[in-house]
C-alpha cells in the first residue's frame, strides 16, 4: 500500500511541475503531459485543475519514461517560422517543452532507455534535417567579396534549443555509447554534417561543437565521419566552389589531428594530400586559411617529414593572378617553413626559391614585400645561410633587377637590406653572382640585338621578294598583214 500511494504522489507533483513547463531534477525527469485543447494551457482559463487518469500503481519507472515520450511527441510538431505571429501559443509551448527537456537530460540520475533515445533522436531529424533554399549569388565574384552577408534564419528562436538538447544528449553521461549508436548512426551523422552547409553562422557554430562531441563519444562512427568529411571536401574543391562550413569543420578537424598517434597512419596522410592541401585551390581560401594552416601544422609537428609535401603541395597550387592570394601563400609558407627541418628543406629549396624569385620582382609592391620580409625570420634565415651556394644564384638576379628597375621605394629599400645581408654572409659569393648576372645580361643583350638585326633583315627579304610587278594585260592587236577570214558557214 505504501508502493502505490508513493508512486500516486509522485506522479501528481511530477504532473503539476509539467505543467509549468520546467524541468525536474533528481532520479528522472518531470513527467511532460501534452496539453489537450480543454487544458487551462490550451484554452486560457485559470483555476481548474487538469484531470488526468493516475498511472497504473507501482509503475513510476514506465510513467517516467511515457511521459518523456509524451513531451518528445509534442516537439516533434514542425512549424512555419516565417510568419512571427502564426501559431504563437502553440510555439511557445514547444519551446517551453523542449527546454524542459534540456532541463531533464541534464539533471537525470538515471540512465535514459533505448525508447527515449530512439524518442529524441526522431524529434532531432524531425527539427533539423531540413533542405535549405537555393542560394542567390550576387554579381560580384567570390574572391571580391570573401565572404557573403550572414543570413540568421527566423527559426533560430527554436532550433537553438532544439541543437542545445542534442548537445546535452551527446555529453550526457546517462547516455550510453553502445546503445545510442544503434540511432547516431551513420545515416544521422551524414544528414548533420549536410547542414554545415547552413547559411546562419550560429546554426554552424552549434554544430561545430555537437560534431567534435559525437567524434569523441562514438569512436566506431569516426572513421566514416574523417570519409564523409573528406567528400565535402572533394565535392567543394571539384564541383561546387561553394560551401558555408569549410572552416568550421577545419575547426573541428584541428582538434582531432591533434589527437593522432604517432607514428602516423597511411589513412591521415592520404587525408593531408587528398582533402586538405587541395582546399588551396579555391578563389574562396581566405575565408577558411587560418583554420586550414592550423591543420597543416598539426600534421607538421606530428611527423616532420611531412614538410617537404606540404611545400610542394603549395608550389602545385600556387596563384598566378591573384595578388591577395598570393600574399597569403607567402604568409602560411613562412609558418611551415618554420616547422621544416635541414633536411627536408634541401629537398625542395631549389622549386621552392624560384617561387620565391618569381614573387621578388612581381610588380604588386605587396607581393614583393612580403617576400623579402621572409629573410626576417631567423630560422629560415639560418637554413638559408647553411645553403647559400645554392640559393644565392637562384635569387641574385630578382634582387638586382629590383634595384635597377621596381617602381616600389619601399620594395627597393627592403631589397638593398637583404642584399648587405648577403653581403655580410659571404662576400665572395655575392661578387661572383653579380659578375655571373652582369654577363648574363650582356648575353641577354646582345641576343637581343641579334635578334632585332635577323628580322630587320627578314623583312627587308620579305618586301623585296613581294614587290608587285606591272604588265599591260591587254590583249595583243593582230598584225596588219593578216587577211582576215570569214568563217564557213555549212
Amino acid at each position: 500500500m505504501w508502493k502505490q500511494f508513493i508512486g500516486k504522489l509522485s506522479w501528481k507533483s511530477l504532473k503539476s511541475s509539467s505543467g509549468g513547463g520546467g524541468g525536474g531534477g533528481g532520479g528522472g525527469c518531470s513527467p511532460p503531459v501534452k496539453p489537450s485543447p480543454l487544458s487551462p494551457q490550451a484554452n486560457g482559463a485559470a483555476g481548474k485543475p487538469n484531470i488526468s487518469p493516475p498511472p497504473p500503481a507501482g509503475g513510476e519507472g514506465k510513467s517516467r519514461e511515457e511521459a518523456f515520450i509524451q513531451k518528445v511527441n509534442i516537439c516533434c510538431v514542425v512549424f512555419d517560422f516565417s510568419d512571427r505571429g502564426k501559431d504563437s501559443t502553440e510555439k511557445e509551448r514547444k519551446r517551453q517543452a523542449l527546454m524542459s527537456l534540456v532541463d531533464c537530460i541534464g539533471a537525470a540520475e538515471e540512465p535514459l532507455t533505448e525508447v527515449m533515445m530512439s524518442a529524441l533522436v526522431r524529434m532531432f531529424a524531425v527539427n533539423l534535417f531540413r533542405v535549405f533554399p537555393p542560394k542567390v549569388r550576387s554579381g560580384t565574384t567570390a574572391s571580391e567579396t570573401e565572404e557573403d552577408e550572414p543570413f540568421f534564419d527566423p527559426s533560430w528562436y527554436h532550433l537553438q534549443v532544439v541543437y542545445e538538447l542534442l548537445l546535452r544528449f551527446v555529453t550526457s553521461p546517462m547516455v550510453d555509447a553502445k546503445v545510442a549508436r544503434k540511432y547516431v548512426d551513420s545515416s544521422f551523422i551524414s544528414r548533420l554534417l549536410d547542414l554545415f552547409d547552413s547559411d546562419d553562422p550560429r546554426e554552424r557554430d552549434s554544430l561545430k561543437t555537437i560534431l567534435h562531441r559525437i567524434y569523441g563519444k562514438f569512436m566506431g562512427n569516426r572513421p566514416f565521419i574523417r570519409k564523409a568529411v573528406s567528400n565535402i571536401f572533394y565535392r567543394f574543391v571539384i564541383e561546387t566552389d561553394h560551401h558555408n562550413g569549410i572552416a568550421e569543420l577545419l575547426e573541428v578537424f584541428g582538434s582531432v589531428i591533434s589527437g593522432f598517434a604517432k607514428p602516423l597512419k597511411e589513412e591521415h596522410k592520404l587525408f593531408l594530400w587528398k582533402a586538405l592541401i587541395p582546399l588551396h585551390k579555391p578563389k574562396t581560401v581566405g575565408v577558411y586559411l587560418p583554420q586550414l594552416t592550423y591543420c597543416i601544422t598539426q600534421f607538421i609537428e606530428k611527423e616532420t617529414k611531412l614538410a617537404g609535401t606540404v611545400i610542394r603541395g603549395l608550389l602545385k597550387y600556387w596563384p598566378v593572378t591573384n595578388s591577395q592570394k598570393e600574399i597569403m601563400f607567402l604568409g602560411e609558407l613562412e609558418e611551415v617553413l618554420e616547422l621544416t627541418d635541414m633536411a627536408e628543406f634541401q629537398k625542395c629549396m631549389v622549386p621552392l626559391f624560384h617561387r620565391i624569385a618569381n614573387c621578388l620582382n612581381s610588380s604588386h609592391f605587396q607581393v614583393a614585400e612580403r617576400a623579402l620580409f621572409l629573410w626576417n625570420n631567423e630560422h629560415l634565415f639560418d637554413m638559408i645561410s647553411h645553403n647559400r651556394q645554392v640559393i644565392l644564384p637562384i635569387i641574385y638576379p630578382a634582387l638586382e633587377r629590383n634595384t635597377r628597375w621596381h617602381w616600389n621605394q619601399s620594395v627597393l629599400n627592403v631589397t638593398l637590406n637583404v642584399r648587405k645581408m648577403f653581403l655580410d654572409m659571404d662576400e665572395r659569393l655575392l661578387q661572383a653572382c653579380q659578375n655571373n648576372f652582369q654577363a648574363e645580361e650582356e648575353k641577354r643583350a646582345a641576343n637581343k640585338e641579334r635578334r632585332r638585326l635577323m628580322w630587320e633583315q627578314l623583312e627587308r627579304n620579305a618586301a623585296a621578294a613581294f614587290q608587285p610587278v606591272i604588265t599591260d594585260t591587254s590583249f595583243p592587236a593582230p598584225p596588219s598583214s593578216a587577211p582576215l577570214v570569214a568563217p564557213t558557214v555549212t
